[in-house]
């Protein structure tokens, strides 16, 4: 149904508007208050009815698939109805819609609005799109798996349970998709005078017969299984999601947190299936996630994906089409799987270490200025370790891709670094290459200075060791660095903060050490509180690169 959808912003300010070109299944990924539930608001309400709200702050357009001759005719033959008893129909109008929205309008109006949608989009929206969409939230998606009335079985089944009931093929579907993630068999409980409910059964029905029928061995069976009804809430959200998608009513599905109430594994089935069968029975389904087991679901099903991610930060919003089958790679290299590395997507800012202890402390130091409303902390930041500075480039270089103000923090011994090490420090930072050989070289020179020392940089104080005036040039080089989010500890590695601690301990114990001395009860007055200088002053630079609207390394 829904080709294009016209953003109100592009990816960073200064940037043209963003036009996304929509797919079976379309992801919204993003920090909280990102506007990720929001846009599925704003469409789904223009969808109603064909105009632009006032107050929308996401979306300025969309655009509609032209359908063809065949499913012209096929829609307009659904959806005219015949008259009830007493209903008066003027001479030139039909009943159009469905049985619960019966619109009388000019017989001539469907066929040209379903010609052409985007030259008569209100009537397109409010005669026809309004009854083919779908929104589940964390509440209605339960609700679908209620009793419902089996209707006519000689007419044209109006509800979700009703159309499984007399379509096999969907209804073996559903218990195929339901079977493998909960080991039970779906099945459609008729023995309710008129009412028909979905039950969940150990044993597989023997034929169609056994499910569907009113015999006492049918009724039997269906009394041995358990209606949904008394299942978990977990149980009754994904089997609500399958069921509505499976049924194939609606054109066009929205589901804000499909994961409400899932393990991840399921949150992985769910994207895997529902995208699998948006695909098959060309509907759109539009998703708003904070998942990334339900985003890798979608992806590995091989359904056409449009990743879009949202973001708001100081007032300013943006948008940004993510390329699928990179996000696949980046879940398939081990080390990125290995430090959840897709989490990111749904983080304002990122902060790679070298280190797993790295990534603890400057988490805690980061954790304390939130805690005391410092101005200077990194709100809504995920921090992840990198598992050794020649790898931080990995993980940072394809975040920035994406749009993600994703900074490296490197001990000092960074400079040791030759070849491709340095280079790809740069180059994930998006550095500009003409300022690789002068930034290389005084590196080079700075090295030197470090070798001739005798001293180790990391051990020894990092720059202080150097005379003033290479420490100068040492400065001057960290000074440049950060203007990309590449930042040194300059004054060595990260066991030399907060130095008045005196923790002295081996690598593998100085963690523990340092969260000891730091103290754990705020109110102790022993318990260390952001201040000045040092590592307080060091986050702080982190956070002014992450706030600054024109910052540099990040590609457009």
């Amino acid at each position: 149904m829904i080709t294009q959808l016209n953003m109100k912003f592009g990816s960073n300010p200064t940037m043209p508007r963003v036009n996304i070109d929509i797919t079976p299944v379309t992801i919204f990924v993003g920090p909280n208050n990102s506007g990720k539930s929001l846009v599925l608001r704003e469409i789904n309400e223009f969808c109603q009815n064909g105009q632009k709200h006032e107050n929308f702050k996401i979306i300025d357009d969309i655009k509609f698939k032209t359908l063809t001759s065949d499913q012209i005719s096929s829609e307009i033959e659904v959806h005219t109805l015949e008259p009830n008893h007493n209903e008066r129909i003027f001479e030139g109008q039909i009943l159009f819609g469905d049985e619960r929205n019966r619109n009388r309008i000019n017989e001539k109006l469907p066929h040209e609005f379903l010609s052409d949608p985007n030259g008569n989009i209100v009537p397109f929206c409010k005669f026809y799109l309004r009854y083919k969409t779908l929104k589940l939230d964390g509440l209605n998606r339960i609700f679908l798996i209620n009793d419902q009335a089996i209707g006519d079985l000689q007419k044209v089944p109006e509800s979700n349970l009703a159309i499984l009931f007399q379509d096999d093929i969907k209804r073996l579907e559903v218990r195929r998709i339901i079977y493998d993630a909960f080991k039970l068999y779906f099945v459609v409980d008729p023995t309710s005078s008129g009412q028909i409910r979905i039950r969940l059964s150990k044993e597989k029905p023997e034929n169609h017969l056994m499910e569907r029928g009113l015999h006492k061995e049918a009724i039997d069976f269906h009394k041995k299984a358990i209606l949904i009804s008394q299942a978990s809430d977990g149980v009754k959200a994904y089997t609500g999601i399958i069921t509505s998608i499976i049924a194939g009513k609606p054109k066009i599905t929205f589901i804000d947190e499909p994961e409400a109430f899932l393990h991840p594994s399921l949150s992985y089935k769910l994207g895997k299936e529902v995208s699998n069968a948006s695909m098959k029975e060309s509907n759109n389904l539009i998703v708003s996630t904070h998942s990334s087991n339900f985003l890798m679901g979608c992806i590995q099903s091989g359904s056409p994906i449009t990743i879009v991610r949202l973001s708001y930060s100081r007032e300013i919003a943006s948008a940004r089409t993510l390329n699928s089958s990179r996000v696949e790679e980046l879940m398939r290299d081990p080390l990125l799987r290995s430090v959840g590395v897709l989490n990111a997507l749904f983080y304002e800012y990122v902060i790679v270490t070298e280190g797993d202890s790295d990534r603890a402390f400057y988490q805690e130091i980061n954790d304390r200025m939130l805690e005391f409303d410092n101005k200077n902390a990194i709100p809504n930041c995920l921090f992840l370790n990198a598992n050794g500075k020649d790898t931080i480039w990995r993980i940072v270089k394809p975040l920035r891709e994406m749009g993600i103000p994703a900074v490296g923090i490197y001990d000092i011994d960074l400079f040791k670094n030759e070849g491709n090490n340095w280079t790809n420090a740069l180059k994930s930072a998006f550095v500009p290459e003409l300022n690789h050989q002068p930034l290389g070289q005084t590196r080079s020179l700075i090295k030197k200075k470090f070798d001739q020392s005798g001293k180790d940089m990391k051990k020894d104080g990092g720059i202080k060791i150097l005379s003033k005036s290479d420490a100068e040039a040492g400065l001057n080089l960290i000074k440049n660095l950060k203007e990309y989010g590449i930042f040194i500890v300059e004054n060595g590695e990260v066991e030399n903060w907060l130095p008045s601690l005196n923790v002295n301990a081996h690598k593998s114990e100085w963690l523990s050490k340092m969260f000891e001395r730091m103290g754990s009860n705020p109110a102790d007055s022993n318990y260390i509180k952001p201040s000045t200088g040092d590592i307080w002053e060091f986050m702080t630079g982190i956070q002014r690169w992450m706030m600054k609207e024109d910052k540099n390394g990040i590609p457009e």
